[in-house]
């Protein structure tokens, strides 16, 4: 019973600290996680894809007869695509793509989350902005950085410096060896 009551503290602290967002970036893991498999074993329909035709101009190329499979996402104008297939023929790279419903839910659900934190209804009463917007303006503040310790500095006195490079010089007694 000890044990079970541990676990379940520290299970609390953990969601505590990290939060909902910590419940969301898990949450988007898992879905990728699912939908890379699913595109690993080929279980998607190809009305679902999206193919991406991109200009390159590359000076040595190797065109590609075959697509191959590649792991990524993209997102263009709010909706999350997972990158499935390339293949580079000519000047063009052709990417096949499916779009990430599940990555698009959950990051609206992150954005509303973090919205509860910094954004008020419209019908709250402006009094409060103003009376912070009030002391930010017209009270006086100040700022003063100083430095608690010398830090890095030390002073070195020029003759100690030219002493200890002129006692590390060896004389030479006879010439290099002739090969």
């Amino acid at each position: 019973m000890k044990k079970l009551t541990a676990i379940f503290i520290v299970l609390l602290l953990l969601f505590n600290a990290l939060g909902f967002f910590g419940l969301f970036v898990g949450l988007r893991y898992k879905t990728k996680l699912d939908l890379v498999q699913r595109l690993d074993n080929d279980d998607y329909l190809e009305e679902e894809t999206v193919t991406l035709k991109v200009p390159l101009a590359l000076p040595y190329h190797i065109d590609s007869e075959e697509y191959e499979r590649v792991d990524g996402e993209v997102e263009h104008n709010g909706e999350f695509y997972q990158l499935v297939k390339q293949k580079l023929e000519k000047d063009t790279l052709y990417i096949v793509c499916i779009k990430d419903h599940d990555s698009k839910r959950i990051k609206q659900a992150l954005t509303d989350y973090v919205k509860t934190f910094t954004d008020k209804p419209i019908d709250a009463k402006q009094t409060a902005k103003f009376f912070t917007g009030f002391i930010k303006d017209f009270l006086p503040s100040s700022i003063e950085i100083t430095s608690a310790s010398s830090g890095w500095n030390c002073t070195v006195a020029s003759t100690n410096l030219y002493d200890s490079f002129s006692s590390r010089s060896i004389a030479v007694f006879s010439p290099p060896p002739q090969i």
